[in-house]
């Protein structure tokens, strides 16, 4: 039930939250957490304090040095967590793991979607599997699971789509030649990278992911972007303008498939992923998938009634 690939967490300027890393915690995950040197202590003694299933790794500042910004502003601004989601994926590589996953420090939960519910995951083993279905693929360089927020009980989902972007949560195969470039909107631009050179992408809607909206915490880029980088701070907290250089960014390295659009108050990017359709997944002739369904000692318990059983015990 265990994931057999490492978790990295990319931080800064949270340690007052750990909010993903809590979450990892509950699930009894050891995972590993990227800070930048000066906040390698304030994390340390966070982890101890709470608990945390957490090893804490200083950032080798050399990969901000290295990182490709995608825009001319050289260090006048931050980087962004790109360098150190670069700085894991080497660090995975030299443990010598064929994947790793990393994942954003704002993620509340991680759920089973099951007959149209999302239920709260109490086991490791989501992870588990989403590791399993994409290792019986050839093609995959990337996967995760759907935000919880686009995944509704009502709405008909298939358990999985193909080459879309993968946010907040991704699964990546070491051995691809990309890595994560762009200041901003990183994340779209490496999805993007993928798709194009001909990889597939898979997001997956039975498993999700329960994260906080942008800007709904500070620290990390809420502080480093979307407010330093707006005029004014509307009432529930969002920055005007400060979501307009990221999404300008997506469409000047990717102007073919992605605009820019102007909804729920503040600037967003579009983004055409149609000219990935066809791109199949393609079966990796060692794998064996045996018959019937693999729940992964998954069982769906009504946690009042658990705990109503424990107090009678």
């Amino acid at each position: 039930m265990w994931p057999r690939f490492p978790l990295y967490i990319p931080s800064k300027g949270r340690a007052a939250h750990m909010i993903t890393s809590c979450a990892l915690t509950e699930l009894g995950i050891r995972h590993y957490i990227v800070v930048e040197p000066q906040q390698f202590e304030q994390y340390q003694e966070a982890v101890e304090q709470r608990r945390l299933l957490a090893t804490v790794l200083p950032l080798d500042m050399s990969y901000k040095d290295t990182y490709e910004l995608c825009d001319d502003l050289g260090h006048v601004r931050s980087t962004g967590p790109g360098p150190a989601r670069n700085f894991a994926w080497e660090h995975a590589k030299a443990a010598g793991h064929a994947w790793h996953w990393v994942m954003d420090d704002n993620i509340q939960g991680f759920f089973r979607m099951h007959r149209n519910v999302r239920i709260k995951a109490q086991t490791p083993a989501v992870f588990s599997a989403m590791e399993d279905f994409v290792l019986r693929y050839a093609n995959v360089a990337m996967a995760g699971p759907n935000y919880t927020m686009f995944a509704f009980g009502a709405s008909a989902l298939p358990p999985y789509i193909t080459n879309t972007r993968i946010y907040s949560c991704n699964l990546i195969r070491n051995d691809v030649s990309f890595r994560w470039r762009g200041r901003y909107n990183e994340d779209t631009i490496l999805s993007l990278d993928m798709l194009k050179a001909g990889w597939c992408t898979i997001q997956f809607n039975a498993f999700l992911q329960q994260k906080l909206g942008t800007q709904r915490i500070g620290g990390g880029n809420t502080a480093e972007f979307y407010h330093a980088e707006s005029s004014s701070i509307n009432v529930n907290g969002y920055g005007d303008t400060g979501t307009y250089a990221k999404s300008e960014m997506l469409v000047r390295v990717h102007p073919d498939c992605s605009r820019l659009v102007f909804k729920y108050g503040r600037w967003h990017h579009h983004v055409d992923y149609g000219g990935f359709k066809h791109t199949r997944l393609i079966r990796e002739h060692s794998v064996s998938i045996p018959e019937g369904a693999n729940e992964y000692g998954m069982e769906l318990v009504r946690l009042h009634e658990k705990a109503s059983s424990a107090q009678k015990r």
